[in-house]
């Protein structure tokens, strides 16, 4: 009687490779080809729920647009690889949509494979200099340009956060006035603010937007 074996086979990850020049591409291309964690797609279209390495010497214009390009909508993900990287550069390329930065000098096959199945789970790859860099240009940013505008990175202020609060614990417009000694009208001026500003439809949108984003 024969025996057989089935053997579970392993989902590779499509990546699409864009880069400056056709020389820099092949190159990553070569190196990658042969992995048994990642299918290469032909050319540099980029494929749903993919991932996309884009190579650059530098953050400039057409760097930021390429990986804007690449991350569309929440399905894809990007891994920038790039030569230099100047202040704020860092933010820049997370601002655009990319979920993992590698120095060029870094970006060895194995490290550009780790970081595209990190990219793949949704989560984030980057060295601890590079990480410690982007969260002192946040720190700085906070401190010196949002806080004395009584900003955050959410785009919430203290007062609007303060009002939310009381709406999740079922206040309403006149019990939240009295608690916090502002008008009615105040209120719904500051409630307003925050569902135009935002984009959400109503007081119940604008609860389940700060609860997602740890605001209350």
């Amino acid at each position: 009687m024969r025996v057989v074996v089935a053997v579970a086979s392993v989902q590779r990850i499509a990546v699409s490779i864009r880069a400056q020049d056709v020389i820099t591409r092949a190159g990553l291309v070569a190196q990658l080809a042969h992995r048994p964690e990642v299918h290469v797609v032909d050319g540099d279209a980029t494929v749903p729920g993919g991932v996309t390495v884009v190579l650059a010497d530098e953050l400039d214009g057409s760097t930021s647009r390429a990986v804007r390009a690449a991350r569309v909508g929440d399905e894809n993900r990007v891994v920038l690889v790039v030569t230099r990287l100047a202040e704020g550069d860092l933010l820049e390329a997370v601002e655009a949509g990319a979920s993992s930065v590698l120095r060029r000098s870094e970006a060895t096959p194995d490290r550009v494979i780790d970081a595209v199945q990190v990219a793949s789970s949704g989560a984030a790859a980057m060295s601890p200099d590079l990480l410690g860099e982007l969260l002192d240009h946040v720190g700085r940013l906070q401190r010196d340009v949002l806080a004395p505008r009584g900003l955050r990175f959410s785009g919430l202020t203290e007062r609007e956060v303060r009002v939310l609060k009381l709406i999740a614990e079922g206040l309403d417009t006149t019990e939240i006035g009295h608690r916090l000694f502002y008008s009615e009208r105040t209120v719904k001026n500051i409630i307003h603010d925050i569902t135009s500003r935002l984009n959400l439809r109503n007081r119940s949108h604008a609860v389940a937007y700060a609860l997602r984003h740890g605001l209350i």
